[in-house]
């Protein structure tokens, strides 16, 4: 036997090049990815971060990059609060309400269910309740203006939903589970309206990935494995968008599903 040198040409066919851009249309399991730079400028309470939010039908993820903070996140079992260093995860499903902490250059890959339904409104902020019970209000009180004055409203609307995030801290503490309820059922009105586009969005993201699975699976015991011939590989070459100010921080945001 011939021995080879670890730098001689490769045999076997040239490999493919991967295809870019708009091939590029979702993620495994249609997930959503993120790179979240976490908000530096202080709230009231002194701590740096992002504004404290509420999903009400999608789970999420951190990959902590690199920086530290921590997480606090409210829910029926009370208040908590998680470090985050460089390579820790942390997981919380729906009605967990969570707000960043900034302590130090925090960077995250963050993992959304859903294809981006969250994007698609299902992100409540907790924002004190005479702007949650009216959904203009809440609409004018939420959305970010365009251009130079984006990142002064941004600060605005982290700082009403920190305050509104520690009164329910409080409330939750000297109440229990049913302080909560009131935001709950003011998160579930003002997204009411958007639940025909939600479930069209699961249909076409994840509703359809688990189906695609199964009908593998069914090939497979029958005996067909000729999706097999079907795989290819897919790249993106960066972020669709960079800087994005989301709820959390500034975002790279990667494609995902088409929208419901």
């Amino acid at each position: 036997m011939t021995d080879v040198a670890e730098d001689s040409p490769a045999r076997g066919p040239a490999p493919l090049p991967a295809t870019t851009g708009e091939a590029l249309a979702g993620f495994p399991g249609a997930v959503g990815i993120s790179a979240l730079s976490v908000y530096r400028t202080e709230a009231a309470d002194g701590h740096a971060g992002g504004s404290p939010h509420v999903h009400l039908v999608c789970s999420e993820a951190y990959y902590v990059v690199g920086g530290q903070g921590l997480v606090q996140t409210l829910t029926a079992s009370g208040f908590r609060e998680t470090p985050l260093r460089a390579g820790a995860v942390v997981q919380f499903g729906p009605g967990t309400i969570h707000r960043l902490i900034n302590q130090g250059d925090l960077q995250i890959l963050v993992i959304m269910q859903n294809s981006g339904l969250p994007e698609s409104g299902d992100a409540v902020l907790t924002l004190p309740p005479e702007l949650l019970h009216d959904a203009e209000v809440y609409r004018r009180a939420a959305t970010l203006p365009p251009g130079a004055q984006a990142e002064t409203a941004a600060r605005h609307r982290r700082d009403l939903a920190v305050r509104g995030f520690l009164d329910l801290v409080d409330a939750q503490r000297e109440r229990g589970p049913e302080a909560l309820e009131p935001f709950y059922a003011a998160a579930a009105a003002l997204t009411a309206p958007l639940l025909d586009s939600w479930r069209r969005r699961w249909l076409e993201g994840a509703h359809r990935a688990a189906q695609a699975t199964g009908e593998q699976l069914g090939a497979l015991a029958r005996g067909d494995h000729s999706h097999l011939f079907a795989a290819d590989v897919r790249a993106q070459p960066g972020p669709v968008e960079s800087g994005r100010l989301g709820m959390c921080g500034a975002l790279d945001v990667y494609p995902s599903a088409p929208r419901g």
